[in-house]
């Protein structure tokens, strides 16, 4: 038996627009980011670069003053500080905010000798941004 050409045209109609429709549609998974997430990831990646390259005048200039009164001289001083030959690397995480302003971030931290090339367990922690005025962030809490 013979479809006459306007039902296959109107089958074929629906089912494209069936197919088309959103819920049949690919998702992307590009949600919009709410823009003080992406200032304060900016802020924890400018951050962990300055420890990657022992630039502590940046990291120091970085923190809250709540972050320098809980963290010793020595610590920051240690923190900032590796074997003239390591080659560090840190990888940034999800974050998730804690409340406005506020987001924590986990963080892996690496730092292994080249002249060794042994392997050392990473360092597993969080570091903590905090929105400090219109534009600023500052880190709140060290990994």
């Amino acid at each position: 038996m013979k479809v006459p050409f306007s039902v296959r045209a109107v089958s074929l109609g629906i089912a494209f627009s069936i197919l088309c429709s959103p819920q049949f549609s690919a998702k992307t998974n590009t949600p919009t980011a709410d823009p003080n997430y992406v200032f304060a990831l900016a802020a924890a990646n400018r951050f962990l670069r300055a420890w990657q390259t022992q630039d502590h005048e940046t990291g120091l200039v970085m923190l809250t003053d709540a972050a320098k009164h809980h963290t010793s001289e020595d610590r920051l001083q240690t923190f900032f500080s590796s074997e003239s030959t390591a080659q560090p690397a840190f990888e940034i995480n999800r974050g998730k905010k804690l409340k406005a302003g506020r987001y924590s971030f986990p963080v892996v931290l690496f730092d292994v000798a080249s002249a060794s090339r042994k392997s050392q367990y990473p360092r597993h922690s969080q570091i903590v941004v905090v929105k400090t005025g219109k534009d600023d962030w500052a880190i709140d809490k060290l990994p």
